[in-house]
């Protein structure tokens, strides 16, 4: 008797089995697990200033990847974003060398005003070009020193002719790398000038008067007390975000604290040491917590713009030195006008 041949496995009847499920990729992998990026409350303690005090927004990716250095721990940053002991330690040591170089020898603190200035031409130059821009950077450089010369010995027309002969010198630079992309990249050089070496040069005409050092300390310490009252009155208070797509660890209880701060610290300056009257305290203080912010809101539209955490790394604990420079220099020229005005020299 013989056996039936074996035919293999019988048929089931029924549902067709499921074709197996092609991998995922692995860029779905990567992003299918980050959170939604959204601002948190937390987010919204850092109060009105993204630098030492509110600090910038960490990406989603960079936190989560180790970089270099796998298999120890990453040093976790503070509420605000930052290494908190880096950044006050680089603050303390840069608060000493301005004060030292304004109440020892004037022209000392304006050596040290222009190298902050020419590294925040090559940190905004450097960003630009990152974004697709190529801004001539030479004439730039030259023309930074001639107007920071022109300001300190002919004054607010020196310093407008070294603007006008930069901005001249940019154009005609640009030329000879072609016409493709000239108005953007001649652009890019205008906005560096203007936004570096001309706001900088309204800090040269606070420090020329005989009480230039007292100018240009009420002018600064206003602009920190800006960036500590709004860090401590965001980081107690704040809730209401100010510009969430834009800075979304600015709150309007940081932007009050920056008020406040301003005030107090500008009245006695402004009374005492350049015997202006107490509403003139108060206005400048009221309008340098207003330039400050709207500085840093500028600059964080920038990097935002173009996908940056910072301008650089030369400050550890607050990036490079234009995002120590982006509260200053507006307030610089608002605090040259308001002087002008409230305490002429």
């Amino acid at each position: 008797m013989t056996s039936d041949p074996d035919t293999g496995p019988i048929p089931l009847v029924g549902r067709r089995p499921a074709p197996p499920r092609p991998p995922r990729p692995v860029a779905e992998l990567r992003t299918s697990s980050l959170p939604v990026d959204e601002p948190s409350t937390a987010e919204l303690a850092g109060g009105p200033q993204d630098g030492a005090a509110g600090g910038a927004r960490t990406d989603p990716e960079s936190a989560r990847d180790p970089g270099p250095g796998d298999g120890a721990p990453a040093k976790a940053p503070g509420r605000a974003g930052r290494d908190m002991v880096a950044a006050v330690g680089v603050g303390v040591g840069l608060a000493a060398v301005i004060l030292l170089s304004l109440l020892v020898h004037r022209p000392a603190f304006l050596l040290v005003l222009l190298v902050a200035i020419l590294v925040g031409v090559v940190e905004l130059t450097r960003a630009l070009e990152a974004g697709g821009a190529d801004p001539p950077l030479v004439p730039v450089l030259v023309g930074t020193v001639a107007m920071t010369a022109l300001a300190w010995n002919r004054g607010p027309s020196g310093l407008v002719v070294g603007f006008l002969l930069t901005v001249l010198a940019v154009l005609l630079w640009r030329l000879g790398d072609g016409s493709e992309g000239y108005l953007r990249d001649a652009s890019a050089g205008v906005l560096v000038t203007l936004y570096v070496p001309l706001l900088a040069g309204f800090a040269v005409l606070l420090l020329v008067p005989d009480d230039g050092a007292a100018r240009v300390l009420a002018f600064m310490a206003t602009v920190v007390g800006n960036d500590v009252g709004g860090f401590a009155a965001g980081v107690l208070f704040g809730k209401h975000p100010m510009a969430p797509s834009v800075s979304p660890k600015k709150s309007w209880e940081g932007m009050a604290g920056s008020v406040v701060a301003c005030v107090l610290i500008a009245t006695p300056i402004v009374t005492l040491a350049l015997d202006g009257p107490w509403w003139g305290g108060v206005l400048f203080g009221a309008a340098l917590a207003v330039s400050a912010t709207a500085g840093d809101l500028g600059e964080s539209l920038i990097k935002r713009d173009l996908g940056l955490k910072d301008m650089g790394h030369l400050l550890p604990g607050h990036g490079g030195i234009m995002d120590r420079l982006d509260s200053m220099l507006p307030s610089a020229a608002v605090a040259y006008l308001l002087l002008s005005v409230v305490a002429p020299a």
